[in-house]
């Protein structure tokens, strides 16, 4: 995801923690499907 969007590792965890970014849990650990990627750059593209 960070590669995906050319930032930084705790940037995703910022976006994560403040719901900005969805993600799905699978046992402990956490997943961004593309769906969620899509949903998080058009609701920056809204904004603009």
């Amino acid at each position: 995801m960070a590669e995906i969007l050319h930032i930084g590792r705790d940037k995703v965890y910022f976006l994560l923690r403040t719901g900005q970014l969805r993600s799905i849990k699978i046992g402990k650990l956490r997943r961004i499907t593309d769906q969620h990627v899509a949903e998080f750059i058009a609701s920056l593209e809204d904004e603009g």
